[in-house]
Order: C-alpha cells, then structure tokens, then sequence
C-alpha cells in the first residue's frame, strides 16, 4: 500500500499532469510509465555494468559511445535519465521529444528488447517544457522516498495506486478488477510453479501480476532457485491478450515492473479467428468484458458450435474451455446473468462445463463489488477441464462482504467473507455437512440438472424464519397511555419552572 508523504508526492505529480492539460487518466498512467521505464533504463543499464565488472565479465552499456537517431548522432551518454535531468528546461524537452523517445522505441534487437517492444507507438505527450521540467523533478523526489521505504515492492504499489485512478468503464463493459478480488481468486486458485498461465482479456494484466507475487511469496525457492523454472517463469509462464492497445503498453509495464523480464502480453482478438489457442494452457484467470456483442462472422466458428450467441460473457466461456489443456484450471467472473439466463446459448455453456468437464465452485458476489466502475452483480465459476465430465457435486458460496461498503465510496469495513472463502475452498471436505440455510454448501449435479443447469444460489439457498413474538394490542396501549401520562407529568413540571 503506498501511505504517508510517498502516496502524496505521487498526487502531487498527477496534479501537475492533470494542471498541465492531460486529463485522461490513462494518457497520465501511460507517460508516467515511459518516464519510469527512462528513469530505470539508465538504473538497469548501471547495475547491470555493475554486476559485469564485479564477474569479471564484458558489458556494453546501451548508452556506450555515439548513437544514431534518424540522420542525427548524439552521445549516448545525454540520453541517461541521470544527464539530462540537469539540462535546462527547453535543453530537456527537446533531447526528451527528438532523441530519448526516438531512442527507446528503436531498442528492438538490443538490450532490454523486452520492454521496448511494448514503446513502439509510444507518443510523447507532455505539452510544454516547463511541465517536462515539474515532472522530472518530482519523480526524482519519488525515487528518493522509494529508495528511502526500502520495500520489497514499492514500484509495483506505485503501479497499483496509479491504477485504481482509472475510474472509467470502456463502452465494452471493461472495467478494473478490485486487487483484494484478483488476490482472493489466486489464493483459491495455488499457481504452481510449471503452470501456463492465460488471461485473454487481460487490461492492466491485473489477474497475472497477482499470479507473480503469488509465486513470489509462496513458491520462492521452488521458483527461483530452480534454473528451468526460472527460466519458465521470466520468459513463458505469462500470457495476456487485449483489443486495447493502452491498456496492453500498461499492462505489459506493470508485469515488468512486478520482475517479470519477458511477459507475452500481445494485441488480439481473443474470440475471433485469429485466436488460434487450443488446450495450451493449464491455468486462465480472467474477467472478460460482460456487455459486448458480437457479430456471427467474426466470432471463431468453434466457439459458435459450443454455443451459437454474440453474447461475449457466453462466447469467453467457451473460449476457456478449448484454450485450457486436460486438466486444466479455470477461475472467471461473470455477469450473474450467466448462472440463470434461459436462452438456448446460456443453457448450452453451463451443461458443456457441467456435463462434458467438473463444475467445482459458484461464489456469488454482492453487486457493489465493482462500484464505482459498474454496480452489476457478478460470480466466480470455478471448473477444471476433464473433457469427459466429471461434476459430481458444486460448492456454493454467498459472498455478503468483502472488506469494503458497498456503496461508491467503497469505504473499509470489518466484515469481510473473503479469507473464510479461501479457507473453506481449500477444505471441501469439512463442507460436506453444511445446511442450505448455511453461508457455503453443496448442491448435488442431478439437482442442478432438474433445474435445467441454474447455477444462481438462490435456486438452492433456504431461508430460514424465525418466528417473531410482538406484543399484543393490549399491552401497546397500556404502554403508550403510560408514556402519555408520563409527558402530561413532566409538561406540568415545566409549566411550573416557568411560571406560566
């Protein structure tokens, strides 16, 4: 969590973009993050120099010697974040705007070619020198409080704290997954160290930057102490796709800034033909845009077979399922439409992942999870991929609180379900004997079958009434004549101390 005077230099510097005339919070986050990758480019390059002299081994610096820019040759030394943060003001943009741009978007084939792929249609945004030279300034400040909070990942709270400014939904039903949400479903969900991880309709890569800290925190040394699953993880462990090319450039920056060096994160429409993805990955975390609609012929005709809709929600759940390898696990969220809608497409996408693979879980979430983005009502369906069925019974959950109000404000509370629905998800056992009327239960598949596949938990959930005992006519009026003698006595008494 950023707090304290870090979180409030970082408002300070989004004031001055937001003073300066850049108001879309995605063109703030998106030149924040070229800055930040400048600004670590020249730190990277330094360590890197570093641990070589250190190793005894040769090291070419990226900013050694002269530099060609178009027909231009520069010193590569004036291109370090570390030089021309003293240049003048008007010296400093045009270096910024004519050479340091230039200069990352053509890194391909170089060092850090990782990151530069995502800068090739990188624009520089920033109006004017004087702003350039505010922004610099303060973003020193910033690395100088990050350096002096030592904590193990403070760029990336930065990242977070930037993107929970993105308070708009795209026309597409796309909208930020709350993290504690993103981090409950990847506790539930135990990423190991040899997973494949998928999110094809990824944003900010929110759901795979969970997955990382996950292996991070809970699978360190199996991780990172193990050279092929190191490897596994820098360089093919995470896959995103997305139709939104910011969101991809931040994205893949809040993946690298998270210490992921190579992440897959790629321009694609993930439900169309050009998605050619079949049974290759073992885990998909995702939520898919809930209110898209598509046209017949540019959804992949195979996804069409398993259920014939231009619904995205139903279509991204067919996806999963032919993009997930045996065995494979899926989490998603969905629209609560999904779990109960009566059309033939509806129907078709909840029997193929009950009948043809293993149903697990339906957690139910209250509808003011995703305020203030959207106020829709939305569950986590948790299935595994059998290919030849497998659901004997699924795990129910109604989710009443998840640590916040659930009004726009989002204000923290105490009540919170959500460390009682990992713990009772990875203990399935100890659920077996719950009641209806409980919070958790299970419902047998032949149930959910004779209520034509419903998976809305108020299908199953029992109320129970507990009889209420008012008092009777009598004694009401009894009690109010008491009551009204009582202010008769007392406006006497008052009458009395003022004399009337």
């Amino acid at each position: 969590m950023i707090t304290g005077e870090l979180k409030n230099k970082i408002d300070g510097l989004w004031e001055i973009f937001w003073t300066g005339g850049l108001t879309n919070p995605l063109d703030v986050i998106e030149q924040m993050t070229y800055l930040m990758f400048i600004h670590d480019l020249d730190e990277s390059d330094n360590r890197h120099a570093k641990e070589a002299l250190m190793l005894g081994l040769p090291y070419q610096s990226i900013f050694e010697n002269e530099v060609q820019i178009g027909e231009r040759t520069i010193a590569g030394e004036q291109l370090k974040w570390s030089v021309f943060h003293d240049f003048p003001a008007e010296k400093m943009y045009s270096t910024m705007q004519e050479c340091v741009f230039p200069f990352i978007k053509n890194l391909h084939g170089k060092k850090e070619s990782a990151y530069s792929r995502y800068m090739e249609d990188a624009i520089f945004k920033i109006p004017t020198p004087l702003m350039l030279d505010k922004i610099v300034t303060a973003m020193d400040v910033i690395y100088e409080k990050m350096a002096q909070v030592n904590a193990a990942d403070t760029k990336g709270d930065i990242y977070e704290y930037l993107l929970s400014k993105i308070a708009t939904a795209g026309v597409n039903g796309q909208f930020r997954t709350p993290r504690h949400i993103i981090r409950m479903i990847v506790d539930m969900m135990e990423p190991k160290a040899d997973d494949i991880i998928c999110d094809p309709a990824c944003g900010t890569s929110g759901f795979l930057v969970a997955a990382s800290d996950y292996l991070k925190e809970n699978r360190k040394k199996e991780v990172f102490f193990n050279r092929q699953n190191k490897e596994h993880y820098m360089n093919h462990m995470f896959h995103g796709f997305d139709m939104d090319r910011t969101m991809l450039r931040i994205g893949a920056m809040n993946m690298m800034t998270h210490g992921v060096e190579n992440p897959i994160i790629a321009y694609r429409d993930s439900l169309s033909d050009q998605n050619t993805d079949k049974e290759k990955y073992t885990l998909i975390l995702a939520n898919p845009p809930f209110k898209g609609s598509l046209d017949y012929d540019i959804v992949s005709a195979d996804l069409l077979k398993v259920c014939k809709t231009k619904k995205t929600e139903l279509l991204f759940l067919a996806l999963f399922v032919r993009m997930l390898k045996t065995g494979g696990r899926c989490a998603c969220i969905v629209p609560d439409g999904v779990l109960f809608g009566s059309s033939n497409a509806h129907k078709a996408i909840r029997k193929e992942i009950i009948e043809n693979n293993r149903l697990e879980a339906v957690i139910s979430m209250p509808s003011g999870v995703f305020k203030p983005y959207a106020g829709v009502s939305t569950a986590i369906l948790i299935f595994t991929k059998t290919g030849h069925g497998g659901t004997d019974k699924v795990w129910f959950y109604d989710m009443k609180a998840d640590g916040f109000s659930l009004d726009d404000k989002r204000s923290a509370i105490a009540e919170n379900d959500i460390p009682d629905i990992i713990a009772r998800f990875h203990n399935l056992e100890g659920e077996a004997e719950r009641q209806r009327t409980e919070q958790s239960f299970f419902v047998p598949k032949l149930e959910i079958v004779d209520n034509g596949y419903d998976l809305s938990i108020n299908k199953y959930k029992k109320v129970e009434y507990v009889p209420v005992e008012y008092p009777s006519t009598q004694e009401i009026m009894a009690d109010l004549r008491e009551i009204e003698m009582k202010i008769a006595e007392e406006m006497e008494e008052l009458t009395a101390l003022l004399g009337l």
